[in-house]
């Protein structure tokens, strides 16, 4: 663990239970193989350049046999809306370690708020106070970064949730900043204040010099802070999948809610009779750029096998109906040689 989540994991308040021992996930078969690497690695890698000048990472396991395939699988890449699910599984840990309840309710005050979406915010002040049931709800299958910070500080904060995971041997996964101090850093413009909230936002935003937002979009594209690698993404899956963060009830409870925040987008990838669990985000299209796009995946197939995707694309010039149909590619071809095998 570097220094900085150590001195987090000691100082939190909150997730009680991140000492307790890390068991090993089980040993997996490497008996019937369900992956071509080269051949997969070969396909992903001329999605990459189709990618370009934008940079896609994608990374892929079997959950049965723990085959990967990967491209740009250890590139660091801006998380975007992914990280609730990963605020989803914290919470919901710390509710079987007793160290809060989903009944708890909490106040939302004007410092609390952050930028859209978030359904929280556009209530306020008319409706303060959330149990964090639906509070954690309302942060995964919503993508409402208002309910997602204040999670995020009931259990210690961003320094508090990437310790959680390392003492989880869950690497290459940081968290950093609440969603109130990155989006508005991401764009250039002032500390997000509550007169902000809803349509305003964007208008805030856009009111911003160009100039100004390129160069807030450039460090955005170069921070270390608040992202993830495809591979260390795919191994938060993997650690969800196998109860290493939550007992089998925490994982239910999670997927659930991230079927619900699955929506269309990448319907059109999936084999007949597979469910799908994700959240995928991006940031708007800008200045001749969508600086991030980002999928957390967990795919079950009809025959009952599991496949965690992560898909990251960063600094492309593709809009969003472009951008979308590549993402779709991506899945698809990593699911079409899956459902073969």
């Amino acid at each position: 663990m570097h220094r900085r989540a150590l001195l987090a994991a000691l100082a939190a308040p909150a997730l009680p239970g991140m000492l307790s021992a890390c068991r090993e996930p089980p040993l997996a078969g490497q008996d019937d193989p369900t992956l071509d690497a080269k051949v997969l690695n070969r396909q992903l890698q001329a999605l990459a350049e189709r990618a370009r000048p934008g940079v896609l990472g994608v990374a892929v396991q079997d959950l049965t046999t723990a085959q990967r395939a990967a491209v740009a699988g250890d590139q660091s890449f801006p998380m975007e809306g992914a990280w609730k699910a990963i605020l989803g599984a914290a919470v919901l840990a710390e509710a079987e370690a007793k160290a809060l309840s989903l009944d708890d309710v909490l106040a939302v005050a004007d410092v609390d708020l952050s930028p859209p979406p978030s359904g929280v915010a556009d209530a306020w002040p008319g409706r303060d106070r959330y149990t964090i049931e639906e509070l954690l709800k309302r942060a995964v299958a919503l993508g409402d970064n208002t309910a997602a910070d204040v999670l995020m500080k009931r259990i210690g904060g961003p320094g508090a949730l990437t310790a959680w995971l390392e003492l989880r041997k869950v690497d290459e996964i940081r968290l950093d900043r609440y969603a109130r101090q990155f989006l508005p850093e991401r764009t250039g413009t002032a500390s997000f204040r509550a007169d902000w909230k809803g349509q305003a936002w964007r208008k805030a935003v856009l009111a911003t010099p160009p100039g100004r937002r390129q160069a807030a979009q450039r460090l955005y594209l170069t921070d270390p802070r608040d992202t993830a690698t495809p591979l260390g993404a795919v191994r938060f899956l993997e650690a969800l999948n196998q109860f290493e963060l939550t007992s089998q009830d925490g994982r239910r409870r999670l997927l659930r809610l991230m079927e619900a925040a699955a929506g269309d987008r990448l319907r059109p990838a999936l084999p007949d009779g597979a469910r799908l669990a994700t959240l995928t985000s991006w940031t708007p299209y800008d200045l001749g750029l969508c600086a991030a796009d980002s999928t957390l995946a967990l795919v079950r197939l009809k025959d009952g096998r599991r496949f965690a995707l992560a898909i990251f694309l960063k600094a492309s010039p593709l809009e969003d109906e472009n951008r979308t149909a590549l993402v779709v590619e991506v899945a698809r071809t990593v699911l079409k040689m899956a459902a073969k095998a």
